[in-house]
């Protein structure tokens, strides 16, 4: 080809790029903050009716099935505060599958409890490397943050997927989502939790078992964070009293699989 030609191409290629409309450009970036509707008497909760729309479009959950008592113990982990090693022995002496959301200084700093939590059947999900508002970062950036997570879990477990995505500070928006889902999470997002992550404003184990215990309810996706010394205290009597209620605990895996046969419709 001579030069005209490379030129009238290279031209071509330009226009193409810039009126080809990709689907993140597609997708609207208004930023939200993830929130539920509170109700007493342990019922279900939901949440605003955009925020339905977005998750039924991008397969995001934030609840299970609300006629059945199971219950979806999930953890971020943004960083290690000494407690993640008292919570996975209590998973393992009551027999109950949790998912841990890591970042990538978990990942650096705390890798033996990571291959642990794997070594132990947990789901270990993505929360992001540096932990940024994922509808103010770009696509390529976005993907990046993802990417580099599973990467590292990859080299240091062996396992290769990654499957859920906990985005950083519950900020969303459709943009993210959908960018998020094309690469293969699903978002998972809550149903239950409480003011736990202040390490310098922990109140007691008692006082954590009361916040969880009445906010729990069928189909619960319980979000706990494990730098709390409040949570790992009061854990194993969550869990006793749970169970005592006739609730189950399950595996977001269980879930999805759950969803996938049609067992209950999208909330």
């Amino acid at each position: 080809m001579n030069v005209k030609g490379s030129y009238i191409l290279f031209i071509f290629l330009v226009v193409v790029a810039l009126i080809a409309p990709s689907y993140s450009l597609a997708a609207n970036n208004q930023s939200y903050n993830w929130s539920y509707k509170p109700e007493k008497n342990n019922q279900p909760v939901t949440t605003e009716d955009k925020y339905l729309e977005l998750l039924a479009k991008t397969d995001g959950i934030f609840i299970g099935n609300t006629e059945r008592k199971k219950l979806y113990l999930t953890f971020d982990n943004g960083y290690e505060n000494g407690f993640t090693e008292d919570v996975l022995d209590v998973l393992k002496e009551n027999q109950v599958p949790a998912a841990f959301f890591i970042t990538g200084h978990y990942l650096e700093t705390a890798p033996d409890l990571v291959k642990r939590m794997v070594e132990e059947g947990h789901i270990v999900g993505n929360h992001s490397w540096h932990h940024p508002s994922l509808p103010a970062v770009g696509d390529g950036e976005l993907t990046e943050e993802l990417n580099s997570v599973k990467e590292k879990f990859t080299e240091l477990t062996g396992v290769k997927e990654m499957n859920y995505l906990r985005p950083p500070r519950g900020e969303f928006s459709e943009r993210s989502l959908t960018l998020s889902n094309k690469l293969g999470y699903t978002n998972v997002f809550w149903s239950l939790a409480y003011k736990d992550w202040d390490v310098n404003d922990q109140k007691g184990g008692q006082y954590a078992f009361e916040q969880i215990m009445k906010r729990i309810h069928p189909g619960a996706i319980m979000l706990i964070h494990s730098v709390s010394s409040d949570n790992a205290e009061a854990l194993p009597k969550v869990i006793e009293e749970a169970k005592k209620q006739g609730y189950s605990f399950e595996s977001l895996d269980e879930l999805m699989f759950e969803r996938q046969m049609n067992e209950w419709p999208l909330p």
